[in-house]
């Protein structure tokens, strides 16, 4: 292995690695580039002007310092996001999951393509992009559209299998997915499913046909319930908020990074709500908002700045900025209708999310065109997300035949009250996932996982099933 470092951090051992791999995967399969054969097969994609020809995926392994030595099974976790990189563990229960998962396993946590260590997708990078694309006499903003469309689950599962069989000797393994990781591990199985000993999800099941838009037809009446259930909990926090949002309404509210603050950035604020306890932390946010006395709704508010500053830090995605920019195109699967802003287009059909209603309405995981605009580290994406919303051709990522074909055990987490992926659409595909092990529960929300409990039930149900291989617990 490519071994960058080793070292402890309280209870755990961590090594850190990096691979060179393809930027883009078209013609090419894993296997047989792992046996040296680099010759495309098919009709040779177009080069991306300005691109790079390979990227790196950076990737650790960590496992409890007592099992240094000894032959554990793989456990890979596949990030939340999309653009999420993988948790830095500062011990064992910081992030809950791993403390159950190293008693079992050797863990490879890698962060995804455009992620963390490996090669970054930014604004600088999608500059440089544009510059280089132009001096060659290409249309930049073609060139960053082609360049995105290779960060999604496709080329991501092709970079893991290749991780696989040339850094872990070809070995099966077990895959853990939260969120975007739960579309990974169907588009891994639905390509590489001998590659994989059995599968966890975590609030991450897909609706397979996938469609933008019968998510956020699914997912704004959810954003809805969530917003009266705050209200509900802080009923005083309906004329706070309602204040706040009128100052900004009427304009010139900058915040730190000098990005303007609108209503419609005041309603990200509800991104939080699949989360616990996202009511308390919205609360304790607006219970600063304002600058004078004793914080009170006065005659003429004035926003505080630690308030602008909470607004920003919750706000931002300076640093995995591909979260929005993808939040929609990981959606898109082979041959497919436009995008074109789906959430958008479906909070236009809703009154009660519109900027001026009040009670003010926010919103969850949803992406808008405004971002594009106003966030400085998404601008320089502007132009090829615009193009990417009218695309029609992307690479496939579910095989829907295969999956219902599959063998792999796959225990899925799947939380009934979930605001960002609806439990439903996720039962609905899972009973055409073959070997899909559905266990449904209200006791926890989209962020399950992080805590002690989640893994370790879908861990002991599959050994109760059999379907580890009768590993020890």
């Amino acid at each position: 292995m490519a071994q960058l470092a080793s070292y402890y951090v309280p209870g755990l051992y961590v090594e850190d690695h990096s691979i060179d791999v393809p930027l883009d995967w078209r013609g090419l399969e894993p296997a047989l580039l792992a046996m040296g054969m680099t010759m495309r097969v098919g009709a040779f994609p177009a080069e991306i002007p300005g691109a790079p020809e390979s990227i790196k995926l950076f990737y650790r392994v960590v496992c409890a310092p007592e099992h240094v030595n000894d032959d554990l099974p793989l456990l890979v976790f596949f990030q939340g996001g999309p653009g999420g990189s993988c948790p830095r563990p500062l011990s064992p229960t910081s992030d809950g999951w791993i403390a159950e998962a190293v008693k079992h396993y050797r863990v490879v946590l890698p962060d995804q393509r455009g992620t963390g260590r490996s090669s970054r997708v930014s604004g600088q990078t999608m500059a440089g992009l544009a510059r280089r694309a132009q001096a060659s006499g290409a249309d930049p903003a073609r060139a960053q559209a082609d360049f995105l469309k290779r960060f999604l689950a496709p080329s991501i599962v092709r970079d893991f299998e290749y991780l696989r069989l040339t850094q872990f000797g070809g070995k099966p393994w077990t895959t853990l997915g939260q969120s975007y990781g739960g579309f990974i591990t169907l588009a891994y199985l639905s390509s590489y499913p001998t590659g994989i000993a059995a599968s966890f999800t975590c609030g991450g099941i897909p609706h397979v046909p996938a469609s933008a838009a019968e998510v956020y037809d699914h997912t704004f009446p959810r954003m809805a319930a969530k917003t009266r259930q705050y209200y509900e909990r802080y009923p005083g926090d309906v004329e706070r908020v309602a204040a706040v949002a009128d100052i900004v309404a009427a304009g010139d509210v900058a915040l730190p990074d000098g990005s303007p603050l609108t209503v419609e950035r005041l309603q990200l604020l509800g991104s939080d709500f699949g989360m616990k306890p996202s009511f308390e932390r919205m609360h304790w946010l607006f219970d600063t908002a304002f600058e004078q006395g004793d914080g009170t709704v006065g005659s003429e508010p004035v926003l505080s700045d630690g308030f602008l500053m909470g607004v920003l830090d919750r706000t931002t995605t300076r640093v995995n900025p591909l979260y929005w920019t993808l939040q929609e195109l990981i959606y898109a699967d082979g041959t497919c209708a436009p995008i074109r802003w789906a959430a958008a287009a479906e909070k236009g059909k809703r009154a009660e999310f519109d900027a001026d209603a009040r009670p003010l309405m926010f919103t969850g995981e949803a992406c808008f065109p405004w971002m594009f605009e106003d966030m400085p580290e998404l601008k320089p994406f502007a132009d090829a997300v615009g193009l990417l919303m009218e695309d029609i051709e992307f690479d496939p990522v579910y095989n829907p035949v295969r999956l219902a074909q599959n063998e792999v055990p796959l225990h899925a987490a799947v939380y009934f009250d979930d605001m960002y992926v609806d439990s439903g659409l996720q039962l609905d595909t899972l009973s055409r996932v073959g070997n899909a092990h559905p266990w449904v529960t209200n006791e926890f929300e989209h962020d399950g996982l992080h805590g002690d409990r989640v893994f370790r039930h879908l861990y002991e149900e599959a050994c109760d099933a059999g379907h580890l291989h009768g590993r020890m617990r």
